[in-house]
């Protein structure tokens, strides 16, 4: 009897044992059910941005890749990797980034809620990957699509496995920050652009100080100025003004090292550095530092738009600071020199990215269908001899020249239509100068040398019809051709010079051309430059930014 109860007890204990470990396989089975669940809904409503589809993929591979386990947990510990990441939310605005798209405010809540009821363990752990997804690619390709504010550049071909980074790279990094920054643009001028925000950042917190008043007419070195303090004071808070100089200045007189600061930031800000306090000098120094804060955000996203590596090294036109710059194969600058791009007014440069394949010496000038259309035409409704006195001449489409002197009735009629074309012919005075650099494009826009050199010499260089002007064009081309075998700086000087006309000259290797806007750079000694937003772009960007979101 006793063995058989005995017995009895025996089999009960291993039924409890039993069932213990079956309910704690249940237990431990449950988030990972949440989790699949969660994931498969697409929405989660604890997010700010509930609405996650976008994302549903990327989210999808990082958890069925792992059997639905939490990502970020270890039992119901966060781990340290998860701690990382809340962390670099919080900090998104270092990145020009809005710490609230990515539930910045929300975490230590949900920290709490967590301690009392840990049920929400999976939503917790989805709403962690949902963000991380989210800002890493923010990160590594902005949040705005640039064709959605009229830029040609093409983001999407940079598909970025974003799960297989965040399961490889980061739930087990012991360092997140770095392993984060790997899939930010490798530039100098994006990282230098980061510390320019946060140190604007900064300042903004700070305050804007008292205006300065626009003077009715210039203020010269040396004359009187009653707001000389005020200016120390700003051009100190900028950096153009150092300490020991801002103590040594003069009360009531605009002279010394404050002429200096002065000249210094007008050179950071695109304009004549003649250390005169005019109107728009003193507009730029009266700018609020919210608004610098704001060119900086605008700057680091449009970096992102550049891929991580270019098939060879590429041309750079920043249009707003109206300067070119060619690239090493490790991103340092080869060649840095001035261009001037199209009018504000009706031709504007358009930003765009297009690969280099050929370069023309002595060239023909196609005249584009719309300036035919603005200048051409009405110069021959003046001047019949227009076409014979600034060597042009009048062909069909199939390249037959129909006149080269007077424009006859019948003729400007058919240009009106469109049946015949124009082009200027070779030469020095030709409008393209002596070279031309092609990256086929639908918006005829090409770089070339030119004839009207003298304006090189301005500050403000938007002039051309659309098409960019270099002012160094044979440094340039010989840049471009330095991988064809003999296309030293004299031969191609001596071809623009003295060669046949109209020679096409094809790249070895094609070169990527990327026409951007930027007003905002950082440079390698410090600097922080700001430019006139020319063509109103940043406007548009920052209202796109406003309505974006994850």
């Amino acid at each position: 009897m006793g063995g058989r109860i005995g017995a009895n007890r025996r089999r009960a204990g291993q039924l409890l044992a039993v069932l213990a470990v079956l309910g704690a396989a249940a237990i431990r089975a449950q988030p990972q059910a949440d989790i699949e669940r969660l994931v498969a809904a697409g929405s989660l409503a604890q997010l700010r941005w509930p609405d996650f589809r976008a994302w549903q993929p990327s989210v999808h591979e990082l958890y069925s890749g792992a059997s639905w386990a939490p990502a970020w947990f270890q039992g119901n510990r966060l781990t340290p990797q998860g701690e990382a990441v809340i962390q670099l939310f919080q900090s998104a605005w270092q990145k020009g980034l809005n710490p609230e798209d990515y539930d910045a405010s929300r975490w230590a809540a949900r920290r709490e809620s967590l301690q009392r009821s840990p049920s929400e363990l999976a939503a917790f752990d989805v709403a962690l990957s949902v963000s991380a997804v989210r800002y890493l690619s923010d990160l590594r390709v902005g949040r705005v699509n640039p064709k959605h504010v009229g830029f040609d550049l093409v983001v999407e071909k940079r598909h970025y496995d974003v799960a297989q980074f965040l399961s490889q790279r980061v739930l087990a990094a012991p360092d997140v920050a770095a392993a984060v920054a790997a899939i930010e643009p490798p530039f100098g001028g994006y990282q230098r652009t980061e510390q320019a925000l946060a140190r604007y950042t900064e300042l903004a917190r700070g305050g804007d100080g008292a205006t300065l008043p626009v003077p009715a007419k210039a203020i010269e070195p040396g004359a009187d100025y009653a707001a000389v303090a005020i200016l120390a004071k700003r051009l100190q808070l900028l950096g153009d003004l150092p300490s020991e100089a801002a103590a040594a200045v003069p009360d009531g007189r605009y002279e010394g090292g404050l002429v200096t600061a002065v000249k210094r930031f007008q050179r950071r800000h695109g304009l004549d550095d003649d250390g005169r306090l005019g109107a728009a000098t003193v507009k730029q120094l009266n700018v609020p530092l919210g608004e610098r804060v704001e060119q900086l955000r605008l700057a680091l996203e449009r970096w992102r738009w550049l891929p991580q590596s270019f098939s060879a090294p590429p041309i750079i036109v920043n249009i707003p600071d109206f300067r070119l710059r060619a690239l090493e194969a490790d991103n340092r600058i080869a060649m840095d020199m001035r261009v001037v791009v199209g009018k504000v007014m009706g031709t504007q440069t358009p930003v765009f990215s297009r690969d280099m394949t050929y370069v023309v010496f002595r060239p023909y000038w196609g005249v584009p269908p719309g300036i035919m259309r603005r200048q051409i035409i009405p110069a021959i409704l003046k001047d019949r001899n227009y076409i014979a006195d600034n060597r042009y001449e009048v062909m069909t489409p199939d390249g037959r020249v129909v006149t080269s002197g007077v424009v006859t009735d019948d003729v400007l009629a058919q240009l009106r239509a469109g049946k015949l074309m124009v082009r200027q012919k070779p030469g020095p005075k030709n409008a393209l100068g002596l070279v031309k650099l092609m990256f086929p494009n639908e918006y005829y826009v090409y770089l070339h040398s030119t004839p009207s050199t003298e304006l090189f010499a301005r500050t403000q260089r938007a002039f051309s019809s659309g098409c960019i002007r270099v002012a160094e064009p044979a440094e340039l081309t010989a840049w471009a051709l330095r991988n064809n075998p003999g296309w030293t700086l004299e031969r191609v000087r001596q071809a623009m010079e003295s060669g046949r006309d109209n020679v096409t000259v094809r790249l070895a290797q094609p070169i990527p051309v990327f026409i951007v806007y930027g007003t905002a750079l950082a440079y390698p000694d410090g600097e922080v430059h700001f430019y006139d937003d020319i063509y109103g772009h940043d406007p548009k960007l920052t209202a796109a930014l406003a309505k974006a979101h994850p």
